[in-house]
């Protein structure tokens, strides 16, 4: 007689689908989170790798080769500052055009589920679009004609223009101050062949207005700061660092003496070492296998 199909599927699951799952939720050791990424300090809730910070930044955001990334559908893009006063992120898209260099874009995009959101200060242009282009219907209001012209002109006014194929100082009709962010919320997509646009640029603040070689360029992103607890705070007194751990992804204090505690690195909590917790997964694992293959045996008597 055939055994039952229960035993089996706990089986499968222990074998194949519960390893996998811890490979997905490393235990953070020493060493692995670090307090900065080149010249730039990482505080919570951003991490250096995955099971530092807190688990909605990690998926987006890594130290790799000494230079933090910020990952989206579109890309990965350099962040070149954090303003944690201000909850602020700048970061730089090497495809898009500046005063100094212009050159055909790729699109950008910004994940509904990421905790960030596009700065109110931030402004989109859109450069060598066709006059045909969907952008320019009246009854669409998507370009912004009244300001958004200063920066057009000041745009077209640079000798990087010429990156892209148009004349310095020639005619704005093919550019658009893209103003339709208050419809989109926290998700974003600016999507070049769509607009039928060569390229875009963003101004994150204006130096000297009239003169966009002193414009600031770059994506300016914000995050709330509701992520920072006042665990994650005693935890850094402690010269530790806030991440997470464990299949629940719940909060850990990454300390340096490679201890992983649950409050800090004083000595409160309960604490582990990253090798010693992983270890404990897998004999988890490997309990759950040998239960499941006595169930096996029993049930196929």
């Amino acid at each position: 007689m055939l055994p039952s199909s229960q035993p089996f599927l706990a089986l499968f699951l222990s074998v194949f689908l519960i390893p996998q799952t811890l490979s997905d939720h490393v235990i953070p050791t020493n060493g692995t989170c670090r307090q900065t990424c080149g010249t730039i300090p990482v505080k919570y809730p951003f991490g250096s790798a995955f099971g530092c910070g807190h688990p909605d930044f990690s998926r987006y955001i890594k130290c790799n080769a000494n230079t933090l990334q910020l990952s989206t559908a579109t890309g990965i893009y350099t962040i070149s500052s954090i303003d944690y006063p201000s909850n602020t992120i700048i970061i730089t898209d090497p495809l898009m055009s500046t005063c100094s260099s212009m050159q055909n874009s790729g699109s950008f995009s910004l994940d509904k589920a990421s905790p960030f959101t596009i700065s109110d200060e931030n402004i989109f242009a859109l450069l060598g679009c066709s006059t045909t282009s969907p952008l320019f219907d009246p009854d669409e209001d998507l370009c912004d004609t009244g300001s958004g012209s200063r920066v057009c002109r000041g745009l077209y006014s640079c000798k990087g223009v010429s990156g892209i194929g148009l004349p310095q100082n020639g005619p704005i009709n093919t550019c658009c101050v893209y103003d339709s962010l208050a419809t989109v919320g926290s998700g974003y997509t600016l999507d070049l062949p769509k607009f039928q646009c060569s390229s875009y640029t963003s101004i994150y603040e204006f130096g000297d207005e009239g003169d966009p070689t002193k414009w600031g360029f770059g994506i300016s992103l914000q995050y709330n700061d509701s992520y920072y607890t006042s665990t994650c705070s005693e935890c850094e007194e402690s010269e530790g660092v806030c991440g997470f751990a464990g299949l629940d992804q719940s909060f850990t204090c990454v300390c340096p003496n490679g201890i992983n505690t649950t409050i800090n690195c004083f000595g409160r909590g309960y604490a582990w070492s990253g090798a010693t917790g992983l270890k404990v997964e897998i004999k988890k694992t490997i309990a759950g296998f040998l239960l499941s293959l006595a169930l096996l045996l029993i049930t196929s008597r």
